[in-house]
């Protein structure tokens, strides 16, 4: 926390967390890719500080004085603080001797990479907090496999499940922590399913208290942490769009159905809301499809404009639309043409591929009210109605719809693939020629519908049930996750590949550069990160040259060795495989930062590696190796202190510190 104040400036991705943050504070609605525990807490930090919610956390920009920014900072700085001790108490329950329980916890206390990112208003400081908190309760409740079922090894199951649901809820990254718990209880629960003298009611009874704690409760203070995130954010923000139609209509402020005409009729101008998972509007705009029918385009897109309106007219085997005669409602089975509010074009579709999703037909824009054929029919098929089991009249907010092409017999349908930069990488809008009912995708609502000759309705009468507004909104999540994937169109100097992170061939610049600047560099501790990738290395030839000593009836390990070596040794490599590999197949960007908590099980594994390597020393050489372990962490937190603590002036001055090319201190 030294001179965690020093910068005035929005660093890095404070410019989103600290905004998050705000539209907890003014309670507005937001999207995004994380769950929401973390992003609570920092609007809670800025509630503790005085904040008011009113300042935009712009990149780069001087915080305000009556923001209270390092009261912020230090709050998050905080669950860093906290890591320290629980890196020293895991250690001691991973029956380590009390001089690597010390070189473990320096390693976490003097990791450059840890001190740095926890100094400001980031997630990344909880997150390596509950993952160390999950390490600690699983070594605990693993130290207590001898007293089953006594209270204290109940408290520690269910410390274990607490920690993994708070953990989740900051980050899905959590779910690797989660994973490597499913591990180690899968294993325990096969050894006593193998074990003949336990009575099968006692291994029930283990069964259902590993459910109850390690899944029940996880999911319940995931689900809790989304129950609180709607509670608080009841007025109308920046993320509606992505949610249904329904649950936009229920926020204060909305303008989704307000004055909105319950029944639609023909001549309506509406906008149509596609109903899957994160589903945008129905849109089209001027730009035609450069391959295809060189057709206007038509995709779907989240953001509300004049290019999402539509007016439904009645299909061209039926006379002309007239505004003055009778209203005209829209129901299940009537066949109807959709106008491009701004262009006058047409709905349409024909027997051409798709852009992307070839194995399905296009969908754009063509003609005008004279000017069209029986391909700009579209079949109302209605599929729920949250309002009326009355399906002979179109609902506003409430009616479910498929659009059938007559012609084709295709399904209007808008999945989560995003167009490439010519189609402003808005959601495709195709034609499935799949009849699937249950396709969320292929339905469609009415979100906002005008008619002068219709009475207006009341939208905040039909309520989103919370169930279904949780999954709706994980699942846009995760869909806007993956396609967080690297622009081949831009050049990203701030991301980096998974192979560079164990060798710290990469650092992150995470602000300006320039000379008036204070500058900080996200940057590991050569020591940590070398010594903790080699003691992976380590670990793997230790464990071969047992095998190969065994093979050979050597019989030096003893049970108690062997069981050492699988939970203190063993698991602190499996948690790291299980946080680093999915780096390797994801798609998404990637940074430095989302090595920091598989770095966390690589620096266990180094302390295991040391432990077992110094176990034989006599007690001056034991004195002399670990205490030089210890100055040589220390001198290289102190000797690279300056990219925590912050770079004033010119950062050539620094270029010493340039012991890679690829890191750019300098």
């Amino acid at each position: 926390m030294y001179r965690i104040g020093r910068s005035n400036i929005v660093t890095w991705d404070e410019a989103h967390f600290g905004k998050f943050g705000s539209h907890y504070l003014k309670r507005e609605f937001y999207f995004d890719v994380h769950p929401p525990l973390g992003k609570m807490l920092v609007g809670l930090s800025g509630y503790l500080a005085g904040y008011n919610g009113s300042f935009e956390f712009k990149s780069g920009e001087t915080y305000p004085e009556d923001v209270n920014y390092t009261f912020m900072r230090v709050f998050n700085a905080a669950f860093g603080v906290v890591c320290v001790p629980l890196a020293y108490y895991t250690a001691r329950e991973m029956n380590f001797r009390r001089a690597t329980v010390w070189l473990i916890s320096l390693m976490v206390l003097f990791e450059n990479s840890y001190a740095t990112i926890s100094r400001f208003i980031l997630l990344d400081s909880m997150l390596l907090c509950f993952t160390f908190t999950t390490t600690l309760c699983l070594a605990r409740f693993h130290r207590l496999q001898h007293a089953s079922f006594s209270p204290q090894w109940f408290v520690w199951l269910f410390l274990t499940g607490l920690s993994i649901g708070c953990v989740c809820s900051v980050k899905w990254i959590g779910l690797f922590c989660t994973a490597l718990v499913g591990l180690y209880t899968a294993e325990d629960l096969w050894n006593k399913f193998g074990d003949v003298k336990m009575r099968e009611t006692v291994l029930a009874k283990h069964l259902l208290a590993r459910v109850l704690g390690l899944i029940v409760v996880p999911v319940l203070v995931y689900i809790l942490s989304f129950y609180v995130h709607f509670l608080i954010l009841e007025n109308s923000g920046p993320g509606d769009a992505q949610m249904s139609s329904l649950f936009q209509a229920n926020l204060k402020g909305t303008e989704v159905g307000k004055d909105s005409p319950l029944e639609v009729a023909l001549g309506s101008r509406v906008t149509l809301k596609n109903m899957g998972y994160g589903g945008g509007l129905l849109h089209s705009h001027v730009q035609t499809f450069p391959e295809g029918s060189n057709q206007q385009q038509v995709t779907c897109y989240h953001h509300k404009d004049a290019n999402n309106d539509w007016f439904l007219y009645p299909n061209r085997h039926e006379p002309e639309f007239d505004a003055e005669a009778p209203l005209k409602y829209i129901g299940n089975g009537d066949v109807i043409r959709l106008i491009h509010g701004q262009t006058g074009r047409n709905l349409h579709s024909h027997a051409i591929p798709a852009p992307l999703t070839k194995s399905q037909h296009e969908v754009s824009c063509y003609g005008n009210l004279t000017i069209g054929d029986d391909k700009d029919h579209w079949a109302v098929e209605v599929v729920d109605d949250a309002a009326s089991r009355d399906r002979s009249k179109i609902r506003t907010l409430a009616t479910a719809f498929r659009l059938r092409h007559p012609v084709l017999g295709c399904y209007l349908r808008a999945g989560n693939i995003n167009l490439p930069q010519w189609g402003f990488k808005q959601i495709e809008t195709t034609c499935v020629n799949e009849n699937r009912p249950g396709d969320v995708y292929t339905h469609w609502n009415v979100e906002s519908h005008m008619n002068e000759r219709l009475p207006p309705g009341d939208p905040g009468s039909y309520k989103s049930p919370f169930f279904k507004d949780f999954v709706h909104l994980n699942v846009a999540m995760m869909t806007s996750n993956n396609a967080l994937v690297p622009d081949s169109d831009k050049q990203d100097d701030l991301a980096s590949k998974f192979w560079q992170w164990p060798i710290l061939n990469v650092g992150l610049r995470m602000c300006s550069w320039d000379d008036n600047t204070v500058k900080y560099f996200l940057l590991g501790n050569p020591f940590v990160y070398w010594g903790s990738t080699a003691g992976l290395g380590i670990f793997v030839l230790l464990i071969a040259w047992y095998a190969v000593r065994w093979q050979r009836g050597y019989t030096e390990l003893s049970g108690a060795d062997i069981d050492h070596i699988h939970y203190s040794g063993l698991y602190p490599v499996v948690g790291w495989l299980l946080h680093y590999l999915p780096f390797v197949a994801m798609a998404r960007v990637t940074y430095v930062h989302h090595y920091y908590p598989a770095l966390y099980y690589a620096i266990l594994t180094f302390g295991f590696c040391v432990d077992w390597v110094s176990r034989k020393m006599n007690t001056k050489v034991h004195i002399a190796f670990h205490s030089l372990l210890y100055m040589v962490v220390l001198g290289m937190f102190l000797y690279f202190r300056v990219i925590v603590f912050g770079i004033e002036g010119p950062s050539e001055e620094w270029s010493h510190l340039n012991w890679l090319k690829s890191w750019r201190i300098a």
